[in-house]
């Protein structure tokens, strides 16, 4: 299994080594151990340049997913069919720290949390899910998300 991680920014250095071993634990229980995930802990600043580069949206976000399954021009990959290959990139999760904390202030939860439910929601969107598409398909992916965040919290699933 191949996580690349990258720390792009001072403010999120305190969180670095265990949104990287959440990486890991997340790539387990997917089922995509042997895949490779690239993942990056950057600033406001840099995700509203990519944001706007990329989606047209001039604003910072909290996450962003850069698939490298989907092929230019392809149809997104079916969640079901992505399966564990040695070396297949799966793309790239890109999360604002700087959103991240403000969030989790927000939700009243702990960093830790809100980095690792943003880690999880960027991997599926890299593997196929998407929340636009339909109430259907939200309620499919936030299932799984939460569904996978527990697994790598080590705690049980909610129901919520």
């Amino acid at each position: 299994m191949t996580v690349e991680f990258r720390c792009a920014t001072a403010r999120g250095r305190g969180y670095a080594r265990g949104l990287r071993a959440d990486a890991d634990r997340l790539m387990r229980a997917a089922g995509l151990a042997e895949c490779e995930l690239s993942l990056t802990l950057t600033s406001d600043r840099a995700i509203r340049r990519l944001n706007r580069d990329f989606r047209g949206i001039d604003t910072p976000t909290d996450v962003l997913s850069f698939s490298q399954i989907e092929q230019a021009g392809a149809a997104p990959p079916n969640p079901r069919s992505v399966k564990n290959s040695p070396g297949l990139p799966v793309g790239d999760v890109v999360i604002s720290i700087d959103t991240a904390l403000r969030q989790a202030r927000e939700y009243r939860v702990s960093p830790s949390s809100r980095l690792r439910r943003l880690l999880v929601h960027g991997f599926l969107h890299l593997i196929g899910y998407d929340h636009e598409r339909s109430a259907d398909d939200a309620r499919r992916m936030f299932a799984r998300e939460r569904t996978l965040a527990a697994k790598i919290d080590q705690r049980p699933v909610s129901s919520r």
